[in-house]
């Protein structure tokens, strides 16, 4: 199954709600995880955004998937940049 490289762009404008809806977020974020969808994920340490890896049958599935965020439900994030990436050597490489 494909695996997408899923870039969320944030703004300081929307940190203090982050901050409230980050619980939520985690806990859905942790049961993509289990589930396998959701290979790893992390915010940049600047604050800027966020990286998630995911496998999905395709960029349309990933799409719907990533409207049931908390973060993207409460308008949270203000870019969303998903490709299809191809991992050639390391842990996610087949």
């Amino acid at each position: 199954m494909p695996i997408f490289a899923v870039h969320y762009a944030y703004s300081e404008a929307t940190a203090a709600d982050r901050d409230v809806h980050r619980p939520e977020h985690r806990a859905w974020l942790a049961g993509l995880l289990e589930s396998g969808t959701l290979l790893s994920s992390g915010p940049y340490p600047d604050g800027s955004g966020a990286l998630l890896l995911f496998r999905s049958p395709d960029a349309g599935q990933l799409k719907d998937l990533l409207a049931q965020d908390p973060f993207a439900r409460a308008n949270l994030i203000d870019e969303v940049r998903a490709v299809e990436w191809a991992p050639v050597f390391g842990a996610f490489a087949p």
